[in-house]
């Protein structure tokens, strides 16, 4: 006979809660809407022995068929404009909030400065742990502070920027997984603002194209280049683009790459997977999708083995040929 706990739903389904849309249970699960849940949670989660795992919109996990824990699906909302510091705008944002509905919020307040981060999946929540980037800009960029409860001390604790230990990619939520759960961000948006058209997609709009018309074309470019998740299951880019010493880059007749402060280079983990022969390339239910080599996509009934086989042929057949390995970028649970 299978247990029941207070509050919580046994054999809680998390497969609409992926983006990949992979068949996932939890042995429990329930929506945390109110900071003042996260004690409770901890001690039944001790009084049972079990683990507890945060989720946040699902967009950067491939899901193993079962979690043996308590599944605690973000639920935190609000949004407020706290005031001006340091030449920005303070801006709160609970972690269960929408990520691309929040940067659709701050362009329509006339508060720019993430416009460049738009359509990117997931929730506020998940943003830091992360360090999201795209097109010239990393969170760690508009960052001021975040809280979170310390499920070891046991209590509410604020991070700076510096504290969160950003990295491309990295934070220190990631190197000290499950201890801390976000409940707020706090980001500083820029006055006064200048565009950042660098990046490939957008480098072609004028100087004096404001955050809307920024939006707008990362939106699009974005819709172009990669499947939608709700129609093709997904999570995005599923490797690091590699950075490796400079003598690898050149040796790769042809790679696009970007130069680091430290001497190395960032190289296209898209090309090398298309020029290996993968774009495209199926196993089982999972495959490499056709329009953007560095996104594995659900073709429908794909599986977690299904997943993870296709990922290891594509890291083998990488670096065979190139001499790169490549790291998985979602985290496996």
């Amino acid at each position: 006979m299978m247990i029941q706990l207070p509050g919580l739903t046994a054999d809680f389904d998390l497969s609409p809660h992926n983006t990949f849309g992979l068949p996932a249970h939890a042995s429990f699960g329930t929506f945390l809407e109110d900071e003042a849940q996260i004690p409770e949670l901890l001690d039944t989660a001790a009084s049972s022995a079990l683990p507890v795992r945060v989720f946040g919109g699902g967009s950067n996990l491939v899901m193993r068929p079962r979690f043996e824990g308590i599944a605690v699906l973000m639920a935190l909302r609000g949004r407020k404009i706290v005031g001006e510091e340091s030449g920005g705008t303070l801006v709160e944002i609970a972690a269960g909030e929408n990520w691309d509905e929040i940067v659709g919020w701050t362009v329509n307040q006339g508060l720019w400065g993430l416009e460049n981060l738009s359509l990117i999946p997931g929730t506020v929540g998940a943003a830091p742990v992360q360090n999201i980037g795209a097109y010239g800009i990393e969170l760690a960029d508009r960052f001021n502070s975040l809280r979170a409860y310390d499920t070891v001390e046991r209590r509410f604790v604020t991070f700076s920027a510096a504290e969160c230990r950003f990295a491309y990619r990295q934070s220190l939520f990631k190197q000290v997984p499950g201890r801390y759960l976000i409940t707020s961000v706090c980001l500083r948006l820029p006055q006064p603002w200048a565009p950042v058209l660098t990046y490939s997609g957008i480098d072609h709009l004028p100087s004096s194209a404001g955050a809307p018309e920024i939006r707008a074309q990362v939106i699009a470019v974005r819709q172009a280049k990669l499947p939608d998740w709700r129609v093709q299951g997904n999570v995005g880019s599923f490797f690091h683009n590699p950075i490796v010493p400079a003598g690898i880059a050149d040796a790769i007749e042809g790679v696009p790459h970007y130069p680091q402060a430290d001497g190395s280079v960032k190289l296209s983990a898209a090309w090398l997977i298309e020029r290996a022969g993968f774009k495209g390339h199926r196993l089982g239910g999972a495959g490499v999708s056709e329009r953007h080599a560095l996104v594995l996509v659900n073709h429908g009934g794909a599986t977690f083995e299904d997943v993870q086989q296709l990922s290891g042929l594509i890291r083998s057949g990488v670096h065979a040929q190139f001499g790169v390995t490549l790291v998985q970028e979602p985290e496996t649970m």
